[in-house]
């Protein structure tokens, strides 16, 4: 994690918490004596998604009257700082939205309780193995997989056929091909790609069999050759005929889904998140003109894309009572009725098969990202992986504007995961 708390800190910081928690329903004991208020802190879309999980708390409260929820939308882009720092000192959520990333870190910290055996998990063996395993430190779950993503291939089918393009690239030699072809034929630009962030560069370091560190073996691996030639992959896809320059600038994702949401531009890196807003814009008002298909292979011939998605946690220093009602909370966000709900309003992906009804796999959104989950590359359990992104993605920055060489960027980054890593060899 980005900021550590040494186990002394910690222990007087859950002190202060518990002390305070006597209150909304509990005696000094933790028991329950009435109706329990919890705070929950959800990080989804405000527009967009917040207002269906706030539509699934109220039928919570609705099954559940001796329970009530604060229910709060925290922006995602501040919720992981603002976790970290509640959580260490006080007014934490009883329960919340984690990140993937964050889950294993916030674990590590001593943050979260364990839900192995609580009603969070009543349906564990529901639920995709491997997204119960990113869950997991030290052998225990600290997470109730709430939905799950990765990236994918978004293309404009309309504009691929005026261009005489008949598929989706499966190479990145192909994308830059076929982008060279929109430019010139459609009379659009061909691709989009999010500079200088580190996640969406992931596909171009898995399509080179490399990752960032290598978890298992204890190594840092983004300066090893493997990255240098996915980086300089990435740095081609700014620079081809028919791609768009590198946008460094603080609304570049903005730039990115309105150009591809109005037609402006074919093909895109992204991840299903963004597909209710996608079927708004002007060039999907028929949705089927959405092409979805896997991120693109680099040189072993194989593709591959980082799996995220989002957990609900429990807040270890919540009382007893309030730690009960966050886990039935957790159970109820995660169960197959909730998420098929979820799916069909905000057209995120179930973490659990029993979800994938008919109405939902009917969503072309749903079924194309559906059809593109196995090249996901589940997240190693090493709690700093989410921290790895920022140094990555400033490099990645530079480089891209040519301010760094390929090799002097990717060197700066192994240095600064050294010291996030200690116990890792170069």
């Amino acid at each position: 994690m980005r900021r550590g708390i040494a186990a002394s800190a910690l222990v007087a910081a859950l002190a202060v918490t518990l002390a305070a928690c006597g209150s909304s329903g509990t005696s000094a004991d933790g028991k329950s004596s009435g109706p329990v208020t919890i705070t929950y802190w959800d990080t989804s879309n405000a527009t967009n998604e917040a207002p269906n999980y706030q539509e699934l708390v109220k039928k919570f409260e609705a099954a559940n009257p001796n329970i009530k929820v604060n229910f709060e939308n925290v922006p995602f882009d501040q919720a992981q700082n603002k976790l970290q720092t509640a959580m260490g000192a006080k007014g934490a959520p009883d329960v919340f939205r984690s990140e993937v990333g964050w889950t294993s870190a916030f674990a590590k910290a001593g943050f979260l309780e364990p839900l192995d055996g609580t009603p969070a998990l009543a349906d564990a063996a529901a639920f995709q193995p491997s997204l119960i395993q990113q869950a997991k430190f030290d052998g225990k779950t600290y997470g109730a997989p709430l939905v799950t993503d990765t990236l994918g291939l978004l293309y404009n089918k309309a504009l691929f056929e005026k261009a005489g393009i008949t598929k989706a690239p499966a190479s990145w030699d192909e994308l830059k091909a076929d982008a060279a072809q929109l430019k010139d034929k459609a009379g659009v630009d061909g691709f989009f790609m999010r500079a200088g962030d580190g996640y969406y560069a992931m596909p171009l370091l898995f399509g080179e069999g490399t990752d960032m560190v290598d978890a298992k073996n204890k190594k840092i691996t983004i300066s090893s050759p493997e990255a240098a030639k996915a980086v300089e992959t990435y740095k081609s896809l700014f620079t081809a005929p028919g791609t768009v320059k590198a946008d460094v600038t603080t609304d570049s994702y903005a730039h990115m889904m309105d150009a591809f949401n109005t037609g402006k531009v074919a093909m895109i890196i992204q991840g299903p998140w963004e597909v209710t807003n996608i079927f708004k814009g002007s060039a999907f008002t028929d949705q089927k003109n959405l092409g979805i298909a896997p991120v693109p292979a680099g040189s072993t011939g194989k593709s591959g894309a980082p799996t995220g998605g989002h957990n609900v946690s429990v807040y270890a220093g919540s009382d007893d009572a309030h730690k009960a009602a966050a886990e039935k909370l957790a159970g109820f966000l995660t169960s197959a009725e909730s998420q098929t709900f979820l799916a069909l309003k905000n057209s995120t992906l179930p973490t659990r098969a029993d979800a994938y009804t008919a109405e939902v796999k009917a969503n072309p959104g749903i079924a194309g990202f559906q059809a593109v989950l196995p090249t996901a590359q589940p997240r190693p359990e090493l709690p700093e992986y989410a921290s790895l992104f920022a140094s990555i993605g400033t490099n990645l920055g530079k480089i891209v504007q040519d301010q760094s060489a390929t090799q002097a960027g990717l060197d700066a980054t192994a240095v600064d995961y050294a010291k996030l890593l200690p116990g890792f060899s170069k």
